[in-house]
Order: structure tokens, then C-alpha cells, then sequence
């Protein structure tokens, strides 16, 4: 087959979440957080970067590690996660990383001569006369860097965290902080010296009457864009699985609130709100927008192995409408292709965009989850962290599980095969639509290794989504399938 592009974008064994997309030259770089395969915290690995040439988002390069925590003085050890990274190009053609570490509410910055190179330690976001912002009982939080510098060379640094309650003074270093929402604050020409107060620009849960914000408040995840005239404030709302938009005419305030852009459960989209409606197991969100040749994309990720622990990135192609609106998009296997996948071929089932137990999904919880195990599929992977070929899968698919796929272009598809594994008898039934009748029935019986069972198929060429829902006794593995 052709290369194409799929979500996730990055191979399988690659956990990069909270992705800001940004093109630097000719090529696109996406920097994230790097969560560890079944981790047990946010972010416990070091900062690494890939790329792709703006003429093939799907051929990625892994740029290597281009910043390890214990650079930080205050983090010579590495007992503290470095959360979601912003980077930005200073007015002296150098490249700013910007990261907090943990819950620390202190922001640091890195700095590199090209996109990609070995970052340095640079410093920290402080006051004119050396004192570090923000770092005392009562105040907020500094959480989520984002970093924009306008074409007057004005830089500004967004951030902020507001939960519903309280962050735990003992982790925040002992210090009580104060969440209100998001905030900007400009920085010197250094990229480092504040210049004022931070101002208040997005309300939280609770202190949004009449703003327009309500539903849909400040959490987390502060990303900043300028398009045209406009200034775009991205971040993820109150309600964790989405990502919101709010515009401006200036950066420093006047933010009205836009819509949603995506949700990880493809909430909304589907008439529904509730985490239980989701079509895909939802956990927090964070991304941006970014435009490369003449499409702009949104860029966020999806949790993996049943917790918030090991996030994967996505993208989707997304319109931005004369007006400045930008529609809802929907969560697909085929993102940054443009168009569907080829209608031949074998595909990972850990492309798929959907997937859902017979009850329907839900969300994760943030230590323990709150969804109990034995009944739902995940996806996950053999093999450890950060291995070159692990074989990721979808793991747990019992009666009435569905793992849906969007799009392929179906042209004379007469066969299809699944890939399984495991004590299951029963069907696999083929549709094009959830909750649609099948288009066809593949038996399956157990087997302790992946093999593939496989059924003649008589479908409607063009355009089609592939949902299959596994209907029998016992569980399987879902490792691909196969479109001939």
C-alpha cells in the first residue's frame, strides 16, 4: 500500500500528549508532554520532539530528546514530571521552551538554536528584580505555558489551572495556591522578565455567569494563535475531554467564547453530553491549531490503557469559516490523510477512533478511574516502554464491544478479515454505523495466538465507516484487520 497517515500519527509506541503543532521552515513539529507506556503518573519521561515534512504528514521523524528534566537546577534528581511544554521563536531567531515542573507552579524556560537541537536551561519566569513569579502562598497557579510573540515583537505567556476544587498544598511545594482561571501576563524582549500583573482573561466553574463561558469554563491547557487579525485562545474546558476556542482582538483580554473544536469522546457531536454517551473512553485534553500549506488542523490526544497515564496524540483536519468560527470536528482513524484510508489492506485496530463496551464507554478517573475494568476494551500494548515495534492492540472486547473505524474508500471490497486472539466463541459483526444492522458475520473461535478469521463481504462502494462489534461468549484481542 501507499503511506498514509493515521491517528495516532506517531508509532504505536510513542506517548506524546498535550501536543503543540507548530511549522518552523518546511517542516511541522509537534512538542508534547512524554507520558511512559502503563506509567503511573502524568509526563514521567524527558521531552523528545518529531517532525514531518509540510508535504507528508505522515512521514514522521523522531528528533530524539531534546530536553531532560533533571537539566532543571530545580530538578537535579528528576523527581518532578515536566507537564505540557509550549515553544516559541524570540525576536533573536532562538527557540524558547517553556515548562513547569509538577505542580510546583514555578515556569521554566529551555533554549535552542534550531527547533529541534539539545535545549539548554535558560531560567525562570521571574519579576524585574529577580524574584520568581508567583511563588507565594495565595497566589495562582502557574500551570500549561503559552507562549505567543506577536509580529510587533510584544511576547505574552498564557497559563493557568482552575479545577473544581482545590489543588492539595502538599503538592505544591506546602504553598496554598489560588485558582481563578486563565491568565496572560506580558513578557521583556529576554523571553524570561515579566512586565506588569498577570490579568485575568478566562473565568472558571463557578464565577462565569453572564461571561458566555458557562458550560464550557477555563481548566487547563492554555495555547495561544494569531490568524489574520485575531487572536485564537485555546484550552481545555471544565469539562476535561474538549477542547474550546475563545477570540480577541487584542491579546491581553476581550475573549469571547467560540465553541467547541473536539472532544476525545466525540461529545456533543453525537447529541450527547454525558461521559457515559461517549463513543470513545474520554480523560483530559490538550492541544492546539496549527496551519500547514493551505489546512489548518487541531492536534490533542486520547487516553490508552485504561488511565490518564499513557495519552496518545491525534490530529483532525479542522475549517476555519469566514466569520472566524471554527465548526466541531469529528474524532476519525484517517486525521492527518486529508481523505480515507485505501479500501485494501491490513490496518491496527489501535487506529481506531471509537470504542466502547455494550454499556457504552466513560470517563477515566485520575488515580484510580472510576470504570471498572473487567467489563470494558482499552487499548494497549506487549512489550515495554519506549520499544521499537511493540504490538498494540485492542485488549478486553467482550459481548457487545465495538471498535469503529472512519473512513476508508471502499471500492469492490470482497473479503474481510479480523486478526483475535483469545477464549472467545461467537461472531464479529460488520456494519457501517454504530448501532446498524451488519453487512456481514465473521465466526471466531479460541486461540491462544493471533490468527485471522475471515467472511465474504458484499458492500456499497465509496465513502464508509467499519464498526465491529464482537457478539459470543468469553473476550478477545483485536490486533487488525484486513480489506481485500
Amino acid at each position: 500500500m501507499p503511506k498514509q497517515a493515521f491517528n495516532p500519527y506517531l508509532p504505536s509506541y510513542e506517548y506524546i500528549p498535550d501536543g503543540e503543532p507548530y511549522v518552523f521552515g518546511d517542516r511541522l513539529y509537534v512538542y508534547g508532554s512524554h507520558d511512559r507506556f502503563n506509567g503511573k503518573l502524568f509526563c514521567l519521561n524527558d521531552y523528545v520532539c518529531w517532525s514531518a515534512p509540510v508535504d507528508d504528514l505522515s512521514d514522521w521523524r523522531y528528533e530524539g530528546v531534546i530536553y531532560r528534566k533533571t537539566q532543571d537546577p530545580m530538578n537535579t534528581w528528576g523527581w518532578y514530571q515536566m507537564f505540557a511544554p509550549d515553544v516559541a521563536k524570540g525576536t533573536d531567531g532562538r527557540y524558547y521552551l517553556y515548562y513547569t515542573l509538577s505542580f510546583r507552579s514555578v515556569m521554566a524556560i529551555a533554549v535552542c538554536d534550531t527547533p529541534a537541537g539539545k535545549y539548554e536551561f535558560y531560567g525562570y519566569v521571574s519579576r524585574p528584580n529577580g524574584e520568581l513569579l508567583w511563588n507565594k502562598s495565595g497566589d495562582p497557579f502557574l500551570f500549561d505555558p503559552g507562549v505567543l510573540v506577536d509580529e510587533d515583537g510584544s511576547v505574552y505567556l498564557y497559563s493557568g489551572f482552575a479545577p473544581k476544587k482545590e489543588v492539595p498544598s502538599f503538592l505544591t511545594g506546602g504553598k496554598r495556591r489560588t485558582c481563578k482561571g486563565g491568565y496572560v501576563i506580558q513578557l521583556q524582549p529576554d523571553m524570561k522578565t515579566v512586565i506588569g500583573e498577570p490579568e485575568l482573561i478566562l473565568p472558571k466553574a463557578g464565577e462565569a455567569a453572564g461571561t458566555g463561558f458557562e458550560g464550557h469554563e477555563f481548566f487547563e491547557a492554555s495555547s495561544i494563535r494569531k490568524i489574520k487579525d485575531i487572536y485564537y485562545f485555546i484550552y481545555s474546558s471544565i469539562n476535561g475531554h474538549e477542547l474550546c476556542y475563545a477570540t480577541s482582538k487584542r491579546p491581553t483580554g476581550g475573549f469571547v467564547f467560540g465553541g467547541t473544536i473536539i472532544s476525545n469522546g466525540d461529545l456533543y457531536l453525537n447529541g450527547h453530553s454525558s461521559d457515559q454517551r461517549a463513543l470513545n473512553y474520554i480523560g483530559n485534553n490538550h492541544g492546539s491549531i496549527v496551519q500547514v500549506g493551505d489546512q489548518w488542523y487541531v492536534f490533542h490526544h486520547r487516553q490508552t490503557n485504561r488511565h490518564h497515564y499513557s495519552r496518545q496524540g491525534l490530529a483532525e483536519p479542522i475549517e476555519i469559516n469566514e466569520d472566524g468560527s471554527i465548526p466541531q470536528v469529528e474524532l476519525t482513524s484517517c486525521g492527518l490523510n486529508n481523505e480515507p484510508l485505501l479500501g485494501r489492506g491490513e490496518y491496527e485496530a489501535r487506529i481506531a477512533c471509537h470504542l466502547m463496551s455494550w454499556e457504552g464507554a466513560g470517563r477515566y478517573g485520575v488515580y484510580f478511574g472510576n470504570i471498572p475494568f473487567r467489563k470494558h476494551p482499552y487499548f494497549t500494548q506487549s512489550g515495554k516502554d519506549r520499544e521499537s515495534s511493540p504490538d498494540q492492540y485492542i485488549a478486553n472486547m467482550r459481548h457487545g464491544a465495538v471498535a469503529g473505524f472512519k473512513y476508508f474508500l471502499i471500492e469492490d471490497l470482497q473479503e474481510i478479515a479480523v486478526c483475535v486472539r483469545g477464549r472467545a466463541s461467537g461472531y464479529m459483526l460488520i456494519s457501517t454505523g454504530l448501532h446498524e444492522g451488519p453487512i456481514a458475520k465473521i465466526p471466531v473461535h479460541p486461540s491462544k495466538e493471533f490468527v485471522y478469521f475471515r467472511t465474504k463481504v458484499n458492500m456499497e462502494n465509496g465513502k464508509q465507516a467499519l464498526y465491529f462489534t464482537y457478539e459470543g461468549s468469553g473476550k478477545l484481542d483485536f490486533r487488525s484487520f484486513v480489506l481485500n
